[in-house]
């Protein structure tokens, strides 16, 4: 057994739709109202596990969602900003002096994913999201349609979906 799957039995964490694995470990009992008139919890948080060559596919939400790093290997984030096309990747992990972040934010909105880049490999974060996530708020991107509206970027959108 490998420290990832150790990693995933000691949280009891679960395949995630988008790839990874996790487990919510935290949600508001308190409710708030997004932008769209939903009703969401103030704030959800999951820890979230994803292993090298099987990345968190490029999805979008509503809501902010925050990264903090535990363990494992560098993370990185990467994010397309719909309104300027920009590409963007914040990496997460131990070492600030490669510029890694321990904590850091995809912005409501932004087209994301997330990959481990060094081989058999793993890292461990936690995700909180303000408003809460709920599946329904869950979209998963085809991977033709933002090849076509982003081409720039098609070397990682092949990756990430």
């Amino acid at each position: 057994m490998s420290i990832a799957d150790d990693w995933i039995t000691q949280l009891r964490l679960e395949p995630h739709p988008e790839g990874g694995f996790f487990r919510q470990t935290m949600k508001s009992e308190k409710n708030i109202t997004t932008a769209k008139g939903r009703n969401r919890a103030q704030y959800t948080s999951i820890h979230f596990l994803v292993r090298s060559g099987e990345p968190s596919r490029l999805h979008q939400l509503e809501s902010d969602e925050m990264w903090y790093f535990h363990t494992g290997a560098p993370l990185d984030v990467h994010m397309i900003h719909p309104e300027s096309g920009r590409h963007e990747i914040m990496t997460l992990g131990p070492n600030p002096a490669n510029g890694e972040v321990l904590q850091g934010v995809v912005p409501g909105g932004a087209i994301f994913g997330a990959e481990v880049r060094k081989p058999e490999q793993f890292a461990l974060v936690s995700c909180v999201v303000v408003p809460g996530f709920e599946f329904a708020d869950f979209e998963l991107l085809a991977r033709d349609e933002l090849t076509a509206a982003y081409p720039e970027h098609k070397e990682i959108i092949e990756r990430l979906t």
